[in-house]
C-alpha cells in the first residue's frame, strides 16, 4: 500500500434529535474535509455515486470544486454507474475536471451497484437492455466513452459551417492528454477484473465480491487482483496499472472513537446482491497497533497500491479529519504509505499501448 484516501458515500438526511444534514451541507463538508486531508498528505478523496438516493449523484461539480481548493490530493469517483451516463458528455466533464486539477482525476466507473429503484437508468432514457441488470448498456456506454477520451473523431464535420468547417471526423472538446491512463473500472468479480485488464484500465476492486466459497474476502480479492494483472500483461499493455481496495478501518484513540466503533471488528459477511451470493469485507476497529498487525495480514491490502477508507461522512468534518489523521500518523506508515508531498499521483500514470 503506497497511498491511501477516503471513500465517501455522501449520505445526507435526518440525523436524529431534530438535526438534518442537507445535500448542500454534505457537499460543502466534503470540500472542507478534502482540503484538510490535502494538508495532511492524504493521497485521494473519492466519492460513491448513486441515483435516486440521498447521496452524491452528480460528482463532477464537487470534484472540480475540490480540485480548485487543493493542490496535491487526487480527486475521483468509486464509482460512476455507466448505465446512467451520456458517454460523450461524461467525457467532456471528465476532461474539464482533469484539466482543472492538473491531472489529478481518478475516474472510477462500472456497471453500477444495486439501486433503490427498478431499472432507474431507463428513466434516464437508456432503454433496450437485454440484460436484467443493464450490463450491456454499461459496456456500450463505456466503449464510446473511452473512444471519446482517447480523442477519436466521432462527429462528421460540416464543410459549410461558419465555425471552421472542414472534412472528416471531429473529436469532442475539451480533450485532456493522459486522461485515458486515469480511468478505473470497478469490478465485483474475477471476470470483470480480467476484462478491465484486457481493456487497459486501472482496477477499483469492489467493497464486495460476487463469490462465496468459504474463503476469506481478502484472499478472494487478492486472487481477483492477480487475475487482473495477468490479463493486463497478456493483452500487451505497457506500464503498471494501479489497483485500489476499500476497507472500513477505524483507529480507536479516544473515548469518542470507542463509543462509535468499539467492538466493530465483525469478520466477513455473506449476503445476496442482485440475486448472487456475495462476500463482504470485514470492519477493522481497534488500537493503531492492532490495526497495523491485522492489515499487514490482509492479502488484498498488501497487493493494492491504494487503500480507500470508507468514512462516516455524517459525523462531520472535524471527526473525520481526526479519524484520517490518526490513520496517517499511527497506521499508514507501517503499511508503506507515501504522503502526497513525497509522491505525485501524476508521476505514476500507466502507459496505454
Amino acid at each position: 500500500m503506497q497511498r491511501f484516501g477516503t471513500l465517501s458515500f455522501g449520505h445526507y438526511g435526518p440525523l436524529g434529535g431534530g438535526r438534518e444534514l442537507t445535500a448542500g451541507d454534505s457537499m460543502l463538508q466534503a470540500i472542507d474535509l478534502a482540503q484538510g486531508m490535502d494538508e495532511l498528505g492524504v493521497n485521494g478523496a473519492y466519492f460513491r455515486v448513486h441515483h435516486f438516493a440521498r447521496q452524491q449523484a452528480s460528482p463532477m461539480p464537487l470534484l472540480a470544486a475540490i480540485a480548485a481548493r487543493t493542490s496535491r490530493i487526487e480527486v475521483g469517483t468509486g464509482v460512476i454507474d455507466m448505465r446512467y451516463e451520456n458517454p460523450l458528455y461524461l467525457a467532456e466533464e471528465a476532461a474539464a475536471v482533469d484539466l482543472i486539477s492538473d491531472g489529478r482525476l481518478a475516474l472510477g466507473v462500472s456497471r453500477g451497484s444495486p439501486e433503490s429503484v427498478v431499472r432507474g437508468y431507463e428513466t434516464f432514457g437508456y432503454t433496450g437492455s437485454t440484460d436484467p441488470r443493464g450490463a450491456d448498456i454499461a459496456r456500450e456506454h463505456f466503449d464510446l466513452f473511452l473512444r471519446a477520451v482517447e480523442g477519436q473523431g466521432l462527429a462528421e464535420r460540416d464543410p459549410h459551417s461558419p465555425f471552421g468547417g472542414g472534412a472528416g471526423l471531429q473529436r469532442i472538446e475539451p480533450n485532456s492528454p493522459g486522461l485515458r491512463s486515469r480511468i478505473w473500472w470497478g469490478a465485483g468479480n474475477r471476470d470483470s477484473a480480467e476484462w478491465a485488464g484486457r481493456m487497459g484500465v486501472n482496477l477499483m476492486s469492489s467493497t464486495l465480491l460476487t463469490s462465496a466459497d468459504g474463503r476469506p474476502f481478502d484472499i478472494l480479492q487478492a486472487e481477483q487482483i492477480d487475475a487482473f494483472r495477468a490479463a493486463w500483461r497478456e493483452a500487451g499493455h505497457a506500464g503498471t496499472p494501479r489497483v485500489s481496495v476499500s476497507r472500513s478501518i477505524f483507529p480507536i484513540t479516544t473515548a469518542e472513537d470507542a463509543m462509535y466503533f468499539g467492538g466493530r471488528d465483525d469478520g466477513d459477511q455473506i449476503g445476496i446482491i442482485d440475486g448472487i451470493r456475495s462476500t463482504f469485507g470485514k470492519t477493522y476497529a481497534g488500537t493503531p497497533d492492532e490495526l497495523v498487525e491485522q492489515l499487514q495480514h490482509d492479502a488484498a491490502v498488501r497487493e493494492a497500491d491504494t487503500l480507500m477508507l470508507t468514512i462516516p461522512s455524517q459525523l462531520g468534518v472535524e471527526f473525520n479529519l481526526r479519524l484520517v489523521e490518526s490513520f496517517a500518523k499511527y497506521v499508514a506508515p507501517s503499511l508503506g504509505w507515501t504522503p502526497n508531498w513525497e509522491g505525485d499521483v501524476r508521476d505514476d500514470a500507466v502507459a496505454i499501448k
